[in-house]
């Protein structure tokens, strides 16, 4: 019998890494989708993906350009006009960082996908510290998400939606990938900078102290590289 198939979605990031891994290890054959909507560090995160999508064998990478995101805007990934912040990791309000509804558009391509190429699950690396500030990373989120792929394909379709990470911390995804060989040094998690990391917007601050909690040194360059252990 053949593998069971998975689309991943997969930014360059740490977390859709682990999550690649997380679909391998399961035995799934990896179709990897990315997508380049017009944030800060595209480049590097599509230059990341393609690296992972070698580094994992991916039967398929379909890498999807859009603009509506952008032209939307109201994000400071995709809006030059907003800066992006210094971390605030005890701050409860939704960041800057929030693209709106992002997830929704992501996931609607990642179900489209498939569907077209008859996989069976589809994985998203989401986590619990995404869903304290990004309302579309929450549990209840995926769990309507899955109620409108249930719906909105075809009667003989059966695509489960996978968010193994989404209650989990930032240290343990980092402490699976390591268990895993995710090849972290291919991933980029910056939200300001193509190369080096910047070191200190709220999504390097995580990572550094995710690594710096599991006792790993984190493989990628950065500008600054600040101790946020507590």
């Amino acid at each position: 019998m053949s593998q069971p198939k998975a689309v991943v979605l997969v930014s360059g990031g740490m977390d859709s890494a682990t999550a690649a891994a997380e679909a391998k290890s399961r035995g799934y054959d990896l179709y990897f989708l990315h997508t380049s909507y017009g944030q800060r560090t595209e480049g590097k995160e599509y230059e990341c993906a393609r690296q992972l999508a070698e580094e994992f064998d991916a039967a398929d990478f379909l890498h999807i350009e859009t603009s509506h995101l952008a032209q939307i805007g109201a994000s400071a990934l995709t809006d030059e006009g907003i800066d992006v912040a210094d971390a605030d990791l005890d701050s409860e309000e939704i960041p800057d960082t929030y693209v709106p509804f992002r997830n929704a558009n992501l996931l609607s391509m990642a179900v489209s996908y498939a569907e077209a190429n008859e996989c069976a699950a589809v994985f998203i690396g989401a986590h619990s510290e995404d869903f304290a500030g990004y309302p579309d990373c929450r549990p209840e989120f995926f769990e309507a998400f899955q109620a409108v792929a249930d719906v909105g394909t075809k009667p003989d379709t059966h695509i489960s939606l996978e968010a193994p990470f989404v209650e989990w911390t930032k240290t343990e995804i980092a402490a699976h990938g390591v268990s895993l060989d995710v090849p972290f040094e291919h991933t980029w998690s910056c939200y300001k900078e193509d190369a080096p990391a910047c070191g200190v917007c709220d999504s390097c601050a995580i990572r550094l102290r995710a690594f710096e909690d599991v006792g790993v040194r984190d493989p990628i360059e950065y500008a600054e590289r600040p101790s946020y252990r507590t």
